[in-house]
């Protein structure tokens, strides 16, 4: 993700990206602690990375990441608060048409957000299935370019067994080919031509990140 804030700064091209997690890892928020992971022994022996925005921390397991990154240039960089609610409101769309009845949580708990995890936390863009937040993103700005990404919780992981995801809590959810839905209705949302996936400039860049940053514990992707 890192990588791909680099680019679009300096080619002015837009990225999108959806992606698993090869094991279960958990991405601390840019400005948390790695001695607070001792608090949960669940969460304590995990494979650990901070990632470039802040909040709180995700635990990758079962669920989809994505990323968008929008140069400086892009209509929608002037206000990036609109980014949040674009993504956010076609990931509703495909999971509305999937029998989810997904929505914005709209007023916020700000008492929440002092939780470890980011899942425990609330914000008023977050979307929330029966008072359960399913999807939660944040951002990074430099020179003008924008690095959003979030977590779209599928199932429950054993790590965080207390934070349901969307197939817990919408039995016989199909999530056949959802991907590729959420890419498309993603991509169909923000103006612009994406370019998706990654390049092999894009892959040895985010190696030689990965190399040369400072981490609590690493873990291959």
């Amino acid at each position: 993700d890192e990588a791909i804030l680099l680019d679009a700064i300096e080619s002015g091209r837009t990225w999108l990206r959806l992606y698993r997690w090869s094991r279960p890892t958990l991405s601390l928020g840019y400005f948390q602690k790695p001695d607070d992971l001792s608090d949960d022994p669940r969460l304590a022996h995990l494979p650990t990375v901070r990632r470039l925005s802040g909040g709180g921390a995700i635990v990758h397991d079962d669920e989809w990441t994505y990323s968008c990154v929008i140069p400086s240039g892009h209509e929608h960089a002037r206000d990036p608060v609109v980014l949040y609610h674009v993504v956010h409101e076609a990931v509703v769309a495909v999971l509305a048409g999937r029998g989810a009845a997904v929505r914005f949580r709209g007023e916020a708990d700000r008492g929440a957000d002092g939780h470890f995890l980011c899942f425990s936390r609330g914000d008023e863009r977050d979307l929330v299935l029966d008072e359960h937040k399913i999807l939660g993103s944040a951002q990074r700005r430099r020179k003008g370019a924008v690095l959003q990404h979030g977590s779209l919780l599928m199932r429950r992981s054993r790590h965080a067994p207390h934070l349901p995801g969307v197939c817990d809590l919408v039995p016989g959810f199909d999530d056949d080919r959802l991907d590729e839905e959420l890419v498309s209705a993603i991509a169909g949302a923000l103006p612009g031509r994406f370019v998706a996936g990654s390049s092999a400039a894009v892959d040895e860049r985010a190696r030689l990140l990965a190399d040369t940053s400072r981490k609590p514990r690493s873990s291959m992707l």
